[in-house]
């Protein structure tokens, strides 16, 4: 990669992780419990009963548009605007393949390949933990 563009991807990820919205909130600004006033603006509060959040097939598994804002969501957001999204979506789709790949290399190594469908859903949990799949 350019190092122009990596040094532009690292000064967007250092400023937008700087921002105050990460901050304790000071006052009632329309914040419960003394929490980040960013983080409870971006809170998704479900209607649905557990029965029917883990339908299979249901798109917020999918990744859709729900995902969780995490550590590594400026990063991210930084990416798009250096990249622009088809761009960025092919990268990531690039690297979430290899992934993958390298998770049924690793479960047959280990004898356990029978693990491997449970293992990148794990993987796809953490990443949007993470931040990765804003």
């Amino acid at each position: 990669m350019n190092k122009a563009i990596v040094a532009f991807l690292l000064i967007v990820a250092m400023a937008t992780s700087s921002v105050s919205g990460f901050s304790i909130a000071t006052g009632t600004t329309g914040v419960m419990n003394g929490g980040s006033s960013f983080t409870v603006a971006q809170r998704h509060i479900s209607s649905q009963s557990p029965a029917q959040q883990c339908r299979r097939g249901d798109m917020s598994m999918m990744g859709g548009k729900m995902a969780k804002f995490g550590v590594f969501s400026p990063a991210v957001y930084g990416a798009k605007i250096a990249l622009g999204e088809p761009r960025l979506n092919k990268f990531r789709g690039k690297a979430i393949s290899l992934h993958s790949q390298y998770i049924g290399e690793f479960c047959q190594w280990a004898g356990a390949y029978h693990l491997r469908t449970k293992i990148i859903k794990l993987a796809k949990t953490n990443g949007d933990t993470l931040g990765f799949l804003v």
